[in-house]
């Protein structure tokens, strides 16, 4: 290839400058403001870009006992405990939906597409979650989307790239399915796996919209409390947050609130990036 000139490696660096600077500089004025204090935000009209004087008294105040702490700790669990079901269940259809001769395979595999292609919809899903009693429950954020018929096939399509000799040998040293899905098929599988519990995660660290809808406001995770007390604007009265003080200057424990709802997928996506583009290409591709 012909080496690159001098004035496309600047163009390239100037770009990559600009789209960090894009990422990086909203994400700093965030982190300041809910450093900075009371009286710094409000002189600053709203928003501090460096603070003068750091402090964590927002932090303090939303984490002392309330609702955002109570949201955490939903949001904590429901992230851990959904996204276990929700890998164990899709492995397992995945390896089902993978293997030849499998009965009742492909009707099944349509089936799924068919949901994908036309999703039931909102009125459905509730009456579905209504009638079976799950409002008001934390099945309700689980249940309804145990399984996502895209990283169904993304897993599927890695098994399937599995060379078949490796499934030969197992079965010629005695191995049955359970044996061949823990020692050989999982042990191969781990960027796939990393990727879909990364989508999955995200994804359960994200349910609002499910928690508006079926949830009271009392078990709320924190991307609902999010989403009702920074985006839509609520003041911090209605949210169990007042404090003597606060309500003059809201911006540092919204932001506050914007950056614990962030920092702990940011925290995890470096652990998993090394496997994220070679599990959805080899994924896709095989499938």
């Amino acid at each position: 290839m012909e080496k690159p000139r001098f004035a496309t490696k600047a163009a390239k660096a100037v770009a990559v400058t600009v789209v960090l600077g894009l990422v990086l500089i909203p994400f700093l004025v965030i982190v300041s403001t809910s450093l900075a204090s009371n009286r710094e935000v409000v002189d600053n009209g709203g928003w501090v870009l460096w603070p003068s004087d750091p402090t964590l008294r927002a932090y303090r105040t939303i984490l002392s006992g309330g609702i955002v702490t109570k949201a955490l700790g939903v949001s904590v669990g429901l992230t851990v405990v959904g996204t276990l079901f929700s890998l164990a269940c899709t492995t397992f259809l995945a390896y089902a939906l993978a293997r030849p001769g499998v009965f009742g395979g492909k009707p099944v595999l349509l089936l799924i597409l068919f949901t994908f292609l036309f999703p039931p919809g909102m009125i459905p899903a509730f009456l579905l979650v209504k009638g079976m009693g799950m409002m008001d429950t934390y099945a309700a954020l689980v249940a309804p989307v145990l399984i996502n018929v895209f990283n169904l096939i993304v897993l599927r399509g890695f098994f399937q790239g599995i060379p078949e000799e490796l499934y030969e040998a197992a079965r010629l040293d005695g191995a049955g399915d359970w044996q061949i899905l823990w020692r050989v098929v999982l042990p191969l599988s781990k960027a796939a796996l990393a990727v879909v519990s990364l989508f999955y995660a995200v994804s359960y660290w994200n349910a609002w919209f499910h928690a508006s809808i079926y949830m009271e406001s009392g078990h709320w995770p924190l991307s609902q409390v999010l989403r009702t007390y920074v985006i839509g604007g609520s003041q911090i009265a209605d949210t169990g947050l007042s404090e003597a003080g606060m309500v003059s200057a809201p911006q540092t424990t919204q932001m506050a609130v914007l950056v614990i709802a962030t920092v702990p997928i940011l925290l995890v996506y470096p652990f998993l990036q090394k496997y994220f583009t070679k599990g959805v290409l080899t994924g896709a591709i095989k499938s």
